[in-house]
């Protein structure tokens, strides 16, 4: 089994949903189901069992989730497949080959009356007459900017069916998604357009950055000077709530005399990876909400990969690979110029800027596995013999420790 979530954006750039990728078997190990439309899940919807195995709270607390059907696993037992899931939250989402006839549109219409919510994807324009029995039921269409006019396709939209909600897909840059925004119509935008840096040849760090900068050049140095590292946190007033915070369910018995007595029972191991984590955290709150989910996923399932590719030892540098892997769009800079800013290893700076050496192995996996690009997924497990069911658990342990990380 494999799984990862894609956001999708509201016009305020603040996640409002996810859609849930998964993949049940190895395409490369059974090359007789390439090809076949209903080869994935056709006895089951794979994305409901990662739900229920996983929880709907470590997936999305409050946000919706789409589901990818196909004509197949679209009449499985939906409900017993996912207990427990309040109904409205799941969007079913389908293709076409979910197709506009008397069997399909019955099995919709049950679903829709279940509570269900429904979505299509992959349509053509020529297609959307074709598609009027399905498109009356659906709550959300996605249309795709790469592969069609979704202008043309939003006017159309807005004049015969102005109760269905539109998503751009497929918005690869701020620059799109921003012209997509100001030209209106469109309930929620998905695409890589958040993960890509808007740098005019920017060389200076917002002010407000610094301490944070200085604060992770200090603990990733390798016998960092605890003592100076509290006091840095001790110029910013959110740090040391947070950090008091989790001291203080450490020591039941003991009084917080200072930041540094508070430092020091948290110890330098401990504390270097909370200052990594809530760093990078204060870090992003003038970016997307999920920039701080992407940075903070990448840096856990980089180290838990590095188990899986016999590096163990190597987990911590792992992590903060991860973690860095957006700096460039955190500091509003190119990559190489964001990396003089803070400490990183020769081996993390090749992965980031050159994308290559020893390390950058494992972050392109992630940064496919985030993307759901399961053929070359596939591909790269079977070249390093990695075993998908560990895989998988180390995605959904990273997904669960980003959970407990911010759980109040």
């Amino acid at each position: 089994m494999l799984a990862t979530l894609i956001p999708l954006f509201d016009d305020k750039m603040t996640v409002k949903a996810y859609s849930l990728f998964s993949q049940k078997t190895n395409m490369l190990l059974n090359p007789a189901l390439l090809g076949t439309g209903a080869n994935d899940g056709a006895g089951s919807i794979s994305g409901l069992e990662v739900i229920e195995s996983m929880g709907m709270d470590t997936i999305s607390r409050d946000k919706e989730i789409f589901v990818s059907v196909n004509n197949i696993s679209i009449f499985t037992d939906i409900d017993e497949q996912c207990k427990g899931v309040p109904h409205e939250r799941l969007v079913i989402l389908m293709d076409k080959s979910v197709k506009p006839t008397e069997m399909y549109v019955n099995r919709l219409k049950e679903l829709k009356s279940a509570k269900y919510r429904l979505a299509i994807r992959k349509l053509q324009v020529q297609e959307f007459e074709e598609y009027k029995n399905i498109l009356l039921l659906v709550d959300y269409v996605l249309l795709d900017n790469k592969k069609i006019d979704i202008v043309k396709g939003k006017i159309y939209f807005s004049k015969v069916y102005p109760n269905v909600k539109l998503i751009a897909g497929n918005v690869e840059t701020q620059e799109i998604y921003d012209a997509l925004v100001e030209d209106g119509g469109y309930s929620l935008y998905e695409g890589a357009f958040y993960r890509l840096p808007v740098t005019k040849g920017m060389t200076e760090v917002a002010p407000l950055k610094i301490n944070y900068i200085e604060l992770l050049n200090i603990v990733n140095d390798a016998d960092f000077d605890l003592t100076k590292a509290a006091d840095i946190i001790g110029r910013d007033t959110a740090l040391v709530v947070k950090l008091l915070e989790i001291v203080n369910k450490l020591s039941v018995n003991s009084e917080i005399k200072d930041i540094r007595h508070a430092a020091a029972m948290l110890g330098q191991k401990e504390l270097k990876k909370w200052i990594n984590t809530a760093v990078t955290n204060q870090l992003c709150a003038d970016r997307p909400n999920e920039l701080t989910r992407v940075s903070l996923l990448r840096a856990k399932y980089a180290e838990n990969l590095a188990a899986c590719f016999d590096r163990a030892g190597l987990a911590s540098e792992y992590f903060l690979m991860g973690l860095f892997s957006v700096i460039d769009i955190i500091l509003d800079m190119p990559m190489k110029e964001a990396l003089k800013k803070v400490k990183v290893s020769k081996q993390i700076e090749n992965a980031l800027v050159d994308g290559k050496g020893e390390f950058y192995d494992i972050l392109d996996f992630v940064k496919k596995y985030e993307n759901a690009n399961w053929s070359e997924i596939d591909r790269l497990m079977l070249l390093s013999n990695l075993d998908s069911d560990a895989v998988y658990d180390a995605y959904c342990s990273s997904l669960t420790w980003y959970r407990d990380l911010f759980r109040s």
